[in-house]
């Protein structure tokens, strides 16, 4: 078991919390990308309220711990680590409501080389619990517009998470899938489930597109994000994001270990 406080010192010490490695340049561009809804910055979601860069940094100010002073526009960002563990607080509460009730849950991540292991623990608890863990449309195309112009990934799942790989890469073992914003994945898995006549889900827990994108089409979304993914926080403000925890999604993979220990616990599930 971990201590909310014991959790608190390696939120600090892994800088999952407290001054981050996502830097205030950063988190002000994507402020300003949002305002303007650039879609590489959106995540699938669209806004009923307008929101300028002004009401994201206090937004920010409020859900993360970032500094709310639009003036202060370089350093490391900063998040409150006491706002991650109501965040996570939260977040477990969700799942536990979602093993009592074996309702279908479908996981999914932009992050898989970070976050993919965090996910799947917490899938294994699930299914231990009687929830259907949903892998609908095994691969399927999804064509995602990058930098570089539409480029073609393949759904797929890794231990019951669904991701986006290269094509070709799903026989390789290491290659844990590729990093994404988009929307596009969660839409082309609940197409699949939709046509499969299936279950469609209950609760869709991860990241980025995947968070945004079932929220927007009404589906009961929880999940993570940094200082500079402000849609999770707009759609959590306005309803559509049932929870988001506040946290660097992008530190090394085992320092997420201690975060999925404290929300099985949380969740009175087991591990």
């Amino acid at each position: 078991m971990v201590s909310r406080g014991a959790l608190r010192a390696h939120l600090l010490a892994a800088r999952l919390a407290g001054p981050v490695a996502t830097s205030r340049e950063e988190s002000l561009r994507s402020y300003r990308l949002f305002a303007a809804r650039d879609p590489r910055v959106m995540l699938g979601l669209d806004p009923e309220w307008a929101w300028g860069e002004r009401d994201l940094i206090a937004l920010m100010a409020d859900k993360c711990g970032v500094s709310g002073d639009p003036g202060h526009v370089s350093g490391p960002d900063v998040i409150d680590p006491e706002r991650t563990l109501s965040g996570l607080d939260a977040f477990a509460e969700r799942l536990g409501d979602a093993a009592g009730r074996q309702a279908p849950v479908l996981f999914g991540t932009g992050h898989p080389h970070r976050l993919l292991g965090f996910y799947a623990e917490l899938a294994d608890a699930l299914s231990a619990a009687g929830c259907p863990v949903l892998t609908p449309a095994q691969g399927r195309c999804v064509d995602i517009t990058t930098r570089f112009g539409v480029r073609t990934y393949h759904l797929d799942y890794v231990r019951r998470v669904a991701l986006v790989r290269e094509p070709g890469a799903e026989d390789l073992a290491h290659h844990a899938g590729v990093h994404t914003h988009s929307p596009l994945p969660i839409r082309v898995a609940l197409d699949g489930l939709a046509e499969a006549g299936g279950p469609l889900p209950a609760l869709v827990v991860g990241d980025h597109g995947w968070v945004c994108g079932a929220g927007q089409l009404g589906f009961d979304a929880i999940g993570l994000a940094d200082t500079d993914d402000p849609a999770l926080f707009v759609g959590e403000a306005e309803g559509r994001v049932s929870v988001t925890v506040p946290l660097d999604d992008a530190v090394r993979s085992d320092y997420y270990r201690p975060l999925t220990r404290y929300v099985i616990n949380r969740a009175c599930l087991s591990q």
